[in-house]
């Protein structure tokens, strides 16, 4: 939105690495739905999943969500809850065999979560990794080791804490490749055929928290062993299309509202346009001077977090509090590391990324 727009709307500018921002198109049509949903004298928050009304809802977002991302047949489109966190256990209930293996990238603190997760179940090969240079890269396909005979290859998309992403997916031949997208899902078009199941919490980059998205390959689950718990089972949830239990009614309408306005945006090639335009003008600032310093090398930094640092701790502590002041909100880096991060999801504004830019040359200029 325009800096007049935000101004009416009383609103500052969101960084928070998540929950993140949503479209302020989106806020304002579920403000207007919220009392009596178009009319049928309910709002979504007390409609029943299995009302005709609510079915549309729920139908058109998962339409709309196969449109966006040119999803073929033969995958299933659930709408799940317990965040990616939970699917860090449900990935390798269904698809690692006790007698079996599975590859895992670790790139940072989510992908490492996974890990832990899936050494409950089985046998798990780090396939490549960059801790020793804590996170500030993507592996090269050269330091990446994969087992033929693997399950499938995890990796995550995007990694908040320490601002990188992949570029393209890991090139794992035919073994499948399951990823933890939740960071920059709908931020640019992707190859789903590419993939065995593509997993995202909601609340980062396409809607309220609460809702967990899956896209899974019909093909996977015919290795799901039998006897999980009911809730557990992928099996479960495409047989009862994402609706064995009350899922997360509002969480899923609001994702559909986000998804309405990807589309009429021009979808995930004008999506990626405006990121590659927002990040663009704040490495930039970054890179224009020795004040400020990237922390993720340059051919491994992200569209959607952006991390840096000061030159003292001190400083830092300052920018946080004197940006906080100004309107810009949510800079602190993650606890675990320090520094300074910008998470620039879809739905910020451009004018909130020349707005920081205004302030960090400010800051400089006072304290450089």
């Amino acid at each position: 939105m325009s800096s007049s727009e935000k101004a009416a709307a009383g609103r500052i500018y969101n960084f928070s690495a998540g929950p993140g921002c949503l479209p302020l198109a989106v806020l304002e049509q579920a403000q207007a739905d919220l009392v009596n949903y178009k009319g049928v004298g309910m709002s979504v928050l007390e409609m029943s999943h299995r009302s005709k009304t609510y079915d549309g809802i729920f139908k058109t977002a998962q339409a709309d969500l196969r449109e966006l991302l040119g999803i073929p047949d033969g995958y299933h489109v659930l709408f799940l809850q317990g965040g990616a966190s939970l699917q860090f256990s449900m990935v390798p209930m269904n698809f690692l065999p006790k007698e079996g293996c599975a590859d895992y990238i670790v790139t940072g603190a989510w992908s490492q979560g996974a890990v832990k997760e899936a050494k409950r179940i089985g046998t798990v090969n780090i396939a490549g990794t960059t801790e020793s240079e804590n996170f500030c890269r993507i592996p090269k396909p050269s330091e990446l080791t994969f087992d033929s005979k693997a399950a499938y290859v995890h990796f995550t998309s995007n990694n908040t804490i320490f601002g990188t992403e992949w570029a393209a997916e890991p090139e794992a031949g035919s073994v499948p490749l399951v990823c933890d997208a939740s960071s920059d899902i709908l931020s640019r078009g992707i190859d789903v055929s590419k993939y065995g199941l593509i997993y995202a919490g909601a609340q980062k980059n396409m809607g309220p928290a609460g809702v967990t998205t899956v896209i899974v390959r019909d093909d996977m689950l015919a290795g799901v062993p039998d006897g999980l718990h009911t809730m557990l089972d992928y099996r479960t949830h495409v047989k009862k299309e994402s609706l064995y239990n009350t899922p997360s009614c509002y969480a899923i309408y609001v994702v559909g509202l986000v998804l309405e306005w990807l589309k009429g945006l021009g979808g995930l090639d004008a999506m990626e346009a405006v990121n590659r335009e927002k990040a663009g003008i704040l490495y930039g600032a970054i890179d224009s001077t020795e004040f400020y310093t990237g922390t993720a090398e340059v051919e491994s930094r992200s569209l959607m977090n952006v991390t840096f640092r000061l030159p003292s701790e001190e400083l830092e502590k300052k920018f946080i509090a004197e940006a906080t002041a100004s309107g810009l909100d949510g800079l602190k880096g993650h606890r675990s590391v320090g520094g300074l991060r910008a998470s620039i999801y879809n739905a910020f504004p451009t004018d909130g990324v020349r707005a920081l830019v205004d302030f960090m040359r400010e800051f400089e200029r006072t304290n450089g």
